[in-house]
């Protein structure tokens, strides 16, 4: 398992939204530049993140983007599975399942599941108000 650019820079954005006043939109532009993520890269997370309903949009002038909740009720694990294909340390489980035809006869599998359930279950204990303190 690596995490994507588009994973890391999703984490970065939300740690940034979770660090700003709740109410406050703030633009993408502004964002860029404090952060120095690419434009483009957050276009396209903010787009993922949009859809799953983990931020909110405004548009006009002074358009911009917050959290739709609290930074509490966010985990890493869940910002991550929403821009990530995957965070799961083999291709042969999904969302801590194995997927594999040959699952049943394979001896390394609860290997990977343990590892699965370790990495799922750290990211899913910090959150994001967490993080935006680290």
């Amino acid at each position: 398992m690596i995490i994507s650019t588009k994973g890391r820079y999703a984490l970065k954005l939300m740690m940034y939204l979770a660090k700003k006043n709740s109410a406050e939109f703030v633009p993408l532009k502004f964002i860029s530049a404090q952060q120095n993520i690419p434009l483009k890269y957050l276009e396209s997370i903010t787009t993922i993140l949009s859809k799953k309903k983990l931020v909110e949009a405004t548009s006009g002038k002074g358009g911009g983007y917050r959290l739709s909740r609290s930074p509490e009720t966010y985990s890493v694990g869940e910002i991550l599975r929403a821009v990530e294909e995957s965070i799961e340390p083999v291709t042969c489980i999904e969302n801590g399942v194995p997927v594999c035809e040959t699952a049943e006869s394979c001896s390394t599998l609860p290997i990977w599941k343990g590892l699965s359930a370790v990495i799922n279950d750290y990211l899913n204990a910090i959150t994001l108000a967490d993080a935006a303190k680290l």
